[in-house]
């Protein structure tokens, strides 16, 4: 940490993955392979959706909500890493460092969030088929899209709030209890009662999947809802080692590698997910590519 008077933080020193610039070079291919992977595989699926009227439903609308809320949050994280990999200099400035952090759990708890309102859309998809249009109207979804976003900006502005104003001397030096009880109160309510209300819709969508006796739309209902238990899964498994373990298992070096999972893998996963296994998406994406072949 560097200050400019005794009370005065102006910036922060990296530690970063490595010292060596070998291994910071290879360190930077790689995460720049996957940084443009996890952008062009969701800037795809936005692409598709938009383009393809047949996509314009409310799954494949919360599905482009995801793919921008993965994009925004790779991108508030990597560029910077990536130039750190190279660069002389591994400091980022106070401001820098206080916007970093904001939009990457703003971003974060809404994804959070939001997973809830696409598990709410499989379970009115599974259990209430006739009336699923009537149910999940434009009017609606816009509502629960817009109403995601303002709680998880909302709600990371008081983190970000007590976090920035403790005073920094080498490391935050006053009583901490305040800041540890706030993300007490963040992590409950990103990892456990988001969570908590996923594997209530998702017992209900079991017990409606287990009523149908034929094995095809069964089977299908299933398919449907693999996809979205997957990415789930994988966001919220090294979400709740991070903010929920216990203080005394605490590990900066693990917490890295945990970290970097959590904020590029799974933003990587969700369109190899939603594009492998997704025949719409990948139906979408053969008359987009035949229409790019006629055009030319």
């Amino acid at each position: 940490i560097k200050t400019l008077r005794d009370d005065w933080v102006s910036e922060f020193i990296l530690l970063g993955f490595s010292s060596d610039p070998t291994t910071n070079r290879i360190l930077f291919i790689a995460f720049l392979l996957l940084y443009l992977s996890s952008v062009l595989g969701n800037g795809l699926i936005v692409t598709l959706i938009c383009l393809d009227m047949h996509l314009h439903t409310s799954m494949y609308f919360f599905l482009c909500i995801l793919s921008l809320l993965d994009m925004g949050s790779v991108t508030t994280t990597m560029p910077q890493m990536l130039v750190h990999l190279l660069a002389q200099s591994q400091t980022i400035s106070f401001a820098g460092c206080w916007l970093q952090m904001y939009m990457f759990g703003a971003l974060g708890l809404t994804e959070s969030i939001f997973f809830v309102v696409m598990a709410y859309d499989r379970y009115v998809a599974i259990c209430y088929p006739p009336r699923y249009a009537v149910i999940l109207s434009w009017g609606l979804c816009t509502w629960l899209s817009a109403g995601t976003w303002a709680c998880g900006f909302f709600f990371f502005v008081i983190h970000t709030f007590f976090t920035m104003r403790l005073p920094y001397c080498g490391l935050a030096c006053m009583d901490t209890n305040l800041i540890a009880m706030v993300d007490l109160v963040i992590s409950v309510f990103m990892v456990v009662a988001p969570l908590s209300l996923i594997v209530a819709s998702y017992i209900r969508i079991a017990q409606a999947i287990l009523k149908i006796k034929s094995m095809q739309p069964r089977c299908k209902a299933f398919s449907i809802c693999a996809s979205h238990l997957t990415v789930v899964t994988f966001f919220y498994a090294p979400a709740t080692y991070i903010y929920i373990r216990p203080n005394s298992r605490y590990s900066p070096e693990q917490d890295k590698q945990i970290s970097l999972f959590y904020n590029v893998f799974t933003v990587l996963l969700n369109p190899v997910v939603y594009i492998l296994r997704n025949k719409d998406i990948k139906r979408a994406f053969l008359k987009v590519m035949q229409s790019s072949r006629l055009a030319w």
